[in-house]
């Protein structure tokens, strides 16, 4: 069953920044959204796709706490993506999944928490955000550092003033250097300098981390200047991945299929693993 597409109607489509759509799905059969419920956990991924057209393999943005529908954001970057990001209220698309690991948030409990996220890479950390959002009561401080090229490339933008009004958790937002508009009045800089500048504890603190390979590396050092130690990181490797199921080979680094045995890995397992397959 778990290869096999299960069709999703279209509930809802919104855009997050040029580009870059979600679109929100529902379970056409009963027994396809249980099988769903029993198994997905934040973190984990899936394949969309449109029948004739092709598959593309991204996560499941939604949080494991809210499983009665199915929300994806992804950047409109060929055939797939394009039609996918045609589709209206009520057309039927597919879902293959939920595959790969999670975030071990039961493992978070009683820590403080720190989220970093670049550009599109948001989704994903978005999951695991609502996931504890979701259960504030378990966790302690939410730092949430998220930066992207211009204004207009941050995602969600409704949740991140959501998330700046809330009194339990601190927002840092920043633009890159020209990216700002007249009325930007938060943070102008590169994510690994402003997270350097907001200089979140590392005592008792989980950091989960998701971003472009360059924005992971710089951020990586920053962290550790702060005095994080690999183990207590968490990154996903997502987007090395191709067909899901460890059969293509694209995401294969050293013995390491991300696919099978990710994309969710501590700093600490990405630093093991080849750089130069990375």
């Amino acid at each position: 069953m778990i290869y096999s597409p299960f069709p999703m109607r279209v509930v809802s489509k919104r855009t997050e920044a040029p580009g870059v759509n979600t679109l929100k799905l529902e379970f056409v059969k009963e027994e396809d959204h249980e099988f769903f419920k029993a198994n997905y956990k934040t973190g984990m991924f899936g394949l969309y796709g449109i029948f004739g057209e092709g598959e593309s393999t991204f996560c499941v943005a939604s949080p494991e706490t809210r499983k009665d529908y199915i929300e994806c954001t992804f950047r409109q970057s060929g055939r797939v993506t394009s039609t996918l990001a045609n589709t209206d209220a009520g057309d039927i698309v597919t879902f293959r999944g939920p595959y790969g690991n999670r975030f071990p948030i039961e493992q978070f409990e009683g820590k403080n928490l720190l989220f970093i996220a670049g550009g599109i890479a948001l989704p994903p950390t978005r999951s695991v955000i609502w996931s504890c959002l979701d259960q504030r009561e378990k966790y302690k401080g939410v730092t949430i550092v998220y930066g992207a090229r211009t204004v207009a490339d941050l995602v969600y933008k409704d949740e991140l003033d959501e998330w700046k009004k809330r009194d339990d958790v601190r927002l840092v937002l920043t633009v890159d250097p020209g990216g700002e508009t007249p009325d930007w009045q938060d943070h102008v800089g590169f994510v690994p300098t402003i997270l350097e500048q907001a200089a979140p504890s590392p005592e008792n603190t989980i950091a989960v981390l998701c971003g472009p390979p360059i924005m992971i590396k710089f951020t990586l050092a920053a962290l550790e200047k702060l005095g994080f130690t690999a183990e207590n990181v968490y990154t996903t490797l997502e987007n090395r991945m191709k067909c899901g199921v460890g059969k293509c080979g694209r995401c294969n680094v050293g013995s390491v299929y991300i696919c099978k045995e990710g994309p969710v890995f501590t700093a600490a397992e990405v630093q093991a693993m080849p750089q130069a397959d990375l």
